[in-house]
């Protein structure tokens, strides 16, 4: 379901709770204010206006399915986070059983330094809200990267609280299923804040010796028996082996530049221990690293064992010499794209209805006939004639080259640093590629299927690398 909780971004208290008693306008935060929704998520739990209770302030992020805000207890005057999310975005009774299940997973975890804990989850007619912790001290990556040194000994702590947060988790008969770095966030910018996870949106309740087939996940995270379709609580020890090797070297160990090459890469298994930094990582460290990333889950190491690993055993005895510019480099780079390609798939959402996404994903699907998740030029021909349009070669060829300059797009910005930058260019660019569209396209082709192939193409392009279900 998206981030529970985002860094505030200069948030300052003060500031926010002097606007205490303002008036918020919920209506332009939510165009579906005031239509009745008559699906109820939440049994059990009356509805109310969560205004009635908590001021609502500034966004701090937005996911698929929901925005989450500061917002303030009139009470306590306590600063928190609220998830909303829209019912308008539940379409289908699966949705519905998702939210639910998130609410039930994280009341029934017991309350931990690590984890983010829910305050309180109610809904009124228009979406369901989640009150929690707020974390205030930003993603991982952001305060590796801000350090003026990172160490092995540094990522050995790291891992010891992510190892925790899944051995919790398996206790307590709930997989997380898509452990990443986004998905931790520090609850304060002071130097020995806890590290939360803050996301169980994807997370399920399983019993010993239980399977499930559905494929979720990040590409990069997932483990082999994800692809496969039959796996257990194994793949979060994988997930939380890959983002160890991120922390040691700066690359996820399976890299491609599209999302099956990916599934690809962690089919074959093939770990790279030769280049920088790993000649200077310990022997410890690598060892940890195989084990975790063992292919067969019966003989991968639990989340007890990795934590008796003797690496993390003697985590304060690891080295604390830096690992070297070259990482903090790459964990920037890693980061800011992933950061971007966010980014994108939320502007994309803002130019499409509903009906046009599940629209989108019917042609997609009709459109990619050998079924590997990605339309080759000749599908995209076959399909748009299919669906009525009869557009030539040049005009193929014009899809293909507004790809390209998304592409090039997209490596600029793995170069630059500025914050906002990202977001600013991908919308100059999507409102330049819609205007393109509009000229050169819908004169030769119904719009109704043009402009929602193309955002659909749009859509393919940035999430190739991204999330298969957020």
């Amino acid at each position: 379901m998206g981030n529970c909780c985002r860094s505030p971004a200069a948030v300052a208290r003060e500031d926010v709770k002097s606007n205490f008693t303002g008036h918020h306008d919920h209506g332009k935060r939510d165009p579906g204010a005031g239509k009745k929704a008559p699906v109820t998520v939440l049994a059990g739990v009356p509805k109310e206006n969560i205004e009635e209770r908590y001021l609502i302030d500034r966004e701090l992020g937005r996911g698929e399915f929901g925005v989450t805000y500061l917002c303030i207890d009139r009470g306590s005057r306590e600063l928190l986070a609220c998830k909303s999310i829209s019912k308008r975005k539940l379409r289908t009774a699966v949705d519905v059983e998702d939210v639910r299940r998130e609410v039930a997973i994280m009341k029934h975890l017991p309350r931990n330094a690590s984890i983010v804990s829910l305050k309180e989850a109610c809904e009124d007619d228009n979406a369901v809200h989640l009150v929690m912790e707020l974390c205030e001290g930003g993603e991982l990556f952001d305060r590796i990267v801000a350090r003026g040194h990172y160490t092995e000994r540094a990522a050995a702590a790291v891992t010891r609280t992510i190892v925790e947060v899944v051995q919790l988790c398996h206790k307590h008969g709930v997989i997380h299923r898509d452990l990443k770095p986004e998905n931790f966030l520090f609850a304060n910018k002071k130097e020995n804040s806890p590290l939360k996870a803050i996301d169980f949106g994807l997370s399920i309740f399983f019993k010993p010796g239980e399977k499930f087939s559905e494929i979720v996940g990040s590409p990069y995270y997932m483990a082999p028996e994800v692809l496969k379709r039959s796996y257990g609580p194994e793949i979060d020890i994988w997930s939380a082996g890959v983002i160890l090797y991120i922390l040691l070297c700066g690359v996820p160990p399976f890299w491609a530049e599209s999302e099956q090459g990916v599934a690809q890469a962690i089919l074959r298994g093939l770990i790279d221990f030769k280049r920088d930094p790993w000649p200077c990582v310990s022997d410890g460290a690598k060892s940890l690293v195989r084990q975790m990333l063992e292919p067969d889950p019966k003989l991968r190491l639990t989340a007890t064992q990795v934590l008796d690993h003797p690496w993390l055993q003697n985590a304060k005895k690891a080295p604390n010499v830096p690992l070297g510019d070259v990482v903090k480099s790459r964990l920037k780079q890693f980061s800011m794209m992933n950061r971007f390609k966010r980014k994108a798939l939320r502007v994309i959402a803002d130019f499409l209805s509903a009906e046009e996404v599940e629209d989108i994903k019917d042609m997609f699907k009709k459109m990619d006939t050998d079924d590997d998740g990605i339309v080759s030029i000749e599908e995209l021909k076959a399909g748009l004639k299919n669906f009525g349009s009869h557009l030539g070669e040049p005009e193929v060829q014009m899809l293909i080259e507004a790809h390209k300059s998304e592409l090039v797009l997209v490596e600029k910005v793995k170069t630059e640093s500025t914050e906002g930058l990202e977001l600013v260019q991908f919308q100059t660019l999507a409102h330049v590629l819609a205007n393109f569209m509009r000229q050169h396209l819908l004169l030769k082709v119904k719009s109704t299927y043009t402009s929602k192939l193309i955002s659909r193409c749009h859509l393919s392009v940035i999430s190739g690398l991204n999330q298969l279900k957020h």
